[in-house]
């Protein structure tokens, strides 16, 4: 239909507020504290501007790149988000509009569906782990994440146990049960579309997390998984360097904002690092990701892939990403709304968006890849840049 069709990932957003009730639409749009990080990492994107060329551009450019192994078709990345039920098919129809757009997925350990239904519809799938439980449970779920396919394994250590939101924080059910699917009824009354979608699967919103427990299982219902996690020490670098080796695959650590933690992961064995503060949800007041990039891929980009999470919602976005030292951007948000809007068709339009943007952005710099771009293709402002993590004494 014409109006599930948008030419913006803006536009996107805008269906996912109107046609999801109102508190699932606000947990889209958490972040910690005051959303001082949430906010810089879209607009510092704002900050940084382009030096075109008017003549001499290509009839024809390559998006393809490769992550951790994988060949894909641009050089954007599903990043794993928990519970996305905003859509009945959830990380399925992510997973198959990833696919049918030849790119990469990751898929989070507080998924709602399974690993293994996952992977079947895009089997570039790299599985997504929170150090929750100790090692021996961390091992059984990177083991059936490797018996299900998973290509490569991520890491996630940008989230700090910081929940309050200045703007209050919407009320997400421990489960759907029946006495909770009465209470929520007037919010999806309110949205009959969304309600029908759910409605025709004959269930509720599963709030339970499948890959936290063995396969066939149901899981534990997300906040009581959230709540182990909380109860579990934090890792250490020689934990990390335990977990790739016994991943032995392509292993991205993500979270990374500071130079001296990128130099770690180096030195723990890492394939990649993602520059990340998990969207605003880490320590509020840290720096866009986009800010923190030129420093840690000037340290480490020789060493290991770097790509970039947070605040991308175009094409020229991805572009300023490339040119700054990110071999590839993750986006997570931007696909949420894609999937609230039209489901797997609106995370195919996303990508589109994108792909779009990022080919539009080439031809105006006159680069004929993706891999030609330089830092001089950008126009970074004085003070943009945050260098974390430098050794004392050292050049901001």
């Amino acid at each position: 239909m014409a109006d599930q069709w948008f030419e913006t990932v803006a536009f996107a957003q805008q269906l996912a507020k109107k046609r999801l009730p109102k508190p699932v639409y606000a947990a889209l749009l958490a972040a910690s504290e005051k959303g001082v990080t949430v906010a810089d990492n879209v607009d510092a994107f704002a900050e940084l501007g382009f030096a075109p060329h008017v003549i001499g551009a290509l009839e024809k450019r390559d998006l393809a790149t490769t992550v951790m192994g994988q060949d894909i078709s641009l050089p954007v990345v599903i990043s794993p988000t928990g519970v996305q039920a905003v859509h009945p098919d959830g990380e399925v129809a992510v997973a198959r509009a990833a696919a049918a757009r030849g790119t990469a997925m990751g898929l989070s350990s507080f998924a709602s569906k399974p690993i293994e239904e996952v992977v079947a519809a895009n089997p570039q799938l790299f599985f997504q782990v929170y150090w929750l439980g100790g090692r021996d449970a961390i091992a059984a779920r990177v083991e059936r994440a490797r018996a299900a396919g998973a290509v490569g394994l991520i890491v996630t250590t940008d989230w700090s146990f910081s929940h309050g939101r200045d703007w209050g924080s919407p009320k997400i059910p421990e489960e759907m049960n029946l006495r909770t699917t009465v209470r929520m009824m007037p919010h999806g009354l309110t949205r009959p579309r969304w309600l029908y979608q759910w409605a025709k699967t004959m269930r509720p919103p599963n709030l339970r997390v499948p890959n936290q427990a063995s396969r066939g299982e149901p899981g534990p219902p997300f906040f009581a998984a959230y709540g182990e996690w909380m109860g579990t020490p934090p890792p250490t670098w020689e934990d990390i360097a335990w977990l790739r080796e016994l991943w032995g695959g392509p292993f991205m650590l993500k979270g990374v904002m500071r130079v001296d933690d990128a130099k770690r992961a180096v030195d723990a064995g890492v394939s990649a690092i993602s520059v990340s503060n998990h969207g605003g949800n880490n320590l509020d007041g840290t720096p866009a990701s986009i800010r923190a990039l030129p420093a840690i891929a000037d340290a480490v980009g020789d060493q290991v892939e770097v790509l970039l999470d947070g605040g991308i919602r175009r094409g020229s976005d991805v572009i300023k990403a490339l040119a700054l030292g990110a071999r590839a951007v993750m986006i997570g948000r931007a696909y949420l709304w894609g999937l609230a809007a039209n489901g797997q068709a609106g995370v195919e339009n996303v990508l589109d968006v994108l792909r779009n943007g990022i080919d539009s952005a080439l031809m105006g710099l006159g680069r004929s890849s993706v891999h030609d771009l330089v830092a001089s293709d950008i126009l970074v402002p004085p003070g943009f840049t945050r260098a974390l993590g430098l050794p004392a004494g050292a050049d901001d």
